[in-house]
């Protein structure tokens, strides 16, 4: 059999006017798991550091919660906060902000965020099919739908093309076997044949000979070092995103028992629960959990904020509330609290830096390939 050395070296990601010097961008992580302290140090170590906006204002001096209507203003205020924060630490790297569609104040977070100085937008929880409309003024701002099969990039590409005359700058491809919090079901997994791979496959073909584009496809879902990252370019990806690895990290700023928590996880703790956005969602194992299958009349179901467009909670006193859980977790009440994970839990066993992790993803590395090797 033949072989040969191969030095792999990942090259830059590039989306829309935005370089990063890795094709990594860091998951959003609510509620105030991924704030400016994580978000700038992955911009500063050459990836895309993201700030998720979900309930930035919860626990900042902007919100009375005696006022559930304060809670919007308080988000906002607090989201140009947070980008300010995190510029402060990485000047000149790649900044994005993630909002969900199904929030009531996504258009106004992601005017925010445009107006702010975000580099990227990332969208999650629904279909951003008005999403250019919001930063039309900035057209700088490169936005990033998250999307789990073909037929949801489809639309929007479609939408965007019709509406706006513009493609997305780039697509998030959720492996919904393997991406961490709130996944689509995945209905194509039981047909004979499917694959991530094809589904990354078909959405390459779709961008090039159907849009006549290059749409940089960034992977999400279960990626946990190198050797994932290079088995996902090998598959067609320009580029991947990682949440649960930076949990893990001094610059998280989630509370430490959180990142503890995580430390002590395995992956038989993975466990998948309903949630209030109509959802299955994957987190790690715990008491909240527990109460959450077997619907326990312990959990909280008092909307504190009114932050969804939808919510089970609120609307049919299902489930329990999206936005408390999150934050109890953050905060550090792992046992009463909502831990989202991806299915890489139990990777590591010790608390790195961030530009220590992202040295041990990124750093070219020499190989023995042989030709049946498929990359």
């Amino acid at each position: 059999m033949n072989s040969s050395v191969k030095t792999r070296i990942l090259q830059p990601l590039r989306i829309g006017k935005h370089i990063a010097r890795h094709p990594i961008i860091q998951g959003a992580m609510a509620v105030r798991v991924s704030g400016a302290k994580l978000a700038g140090a992955v911009a500063n170590a050459g990836g895309v550091g993201v700030i998720a906006s979900l309930g930035l204002g919860l626990d900042s001096p902007y919100f009375d919660k005696r006022k559930k209507r304060s809670f919007f203003t308080a988000n906002r205020l607090a989201l140009i906060d947070e980008l300010a924060a995190a510029r402060s630490i990485s000047p000149d790297g790649v900044i994005g902000v993630n909002i969900l569609v199904a929030t009531k104040d996504y258009s106004v977070l992601a005017q925010t965020a445009a107006a702010q100085g975000a580099d990227i937008i990332i969208t999650g929880a629904g279909l951003p099919l008005t999403l250019p409309e919001y930063t039309a003024a900035y057209p700088d701002v490169a936005l990033v739908p998250s999307v789990a099969n073909m037929e949801a990039a489809q639309l929007i590409c479609e939408t965007w093309q019709s509406r706006y005359h513009r493609l997305p700058d780039a697509l998030i491809v959720e492996n919904c076997q393997q991406v961490g919090g709130h996944f689509t079901q995945c209905e194509q997994v039981n047909v004979p044949g499917f694959s991530f791979e094809s589904v990354i496959r078909q959405l390459r073909d779709y961008c090039q000979n159907h849009l006549g584009a290059s749409i940089p496809l960034i992977v999400s879902g279960g990626i946990s070092d190198r050797t994932d990252i290079d088995r996902m370019i090998a598959i067609g990806a320009d580029g991947v995103q990682i949440g649960t690895r930076f949990v893990t990290t001094v610059e998280c700023d989630a509370d430490q028992r959180y990142k503890d928590y995580h430390l002590q996880a395995q992956p038989e703790d993975i466990v998948t629960v309903p949630s209030p956005v109509g959802k299955p969602s994957r987190a790690l194992h715990n008491l909240f959990t527990e109460q959450v299958m077997s619907n326990s009349s312990n959990l909280e179901k008092r909307c504190i904020a009114n932050c969804l467009e939808t919510c089970l909670c609120r609307d049919q006193g299902k489930t329990y509330c999206l936005l408390q859980a999150l934050a109890q977790a953050a905060r550090g009440d792992v046992e009463n609290g909502l831990i989202f994970s991806g299915a890489n839990a139990g990777y590591t066993q010790d608390i790195i830096s961030v530009p220590e992790l992202m040295t041990e993803l990124t750093q070219a590395h020499t190989i023995e390939v042989s030709s049946s090797d498929k990359y």
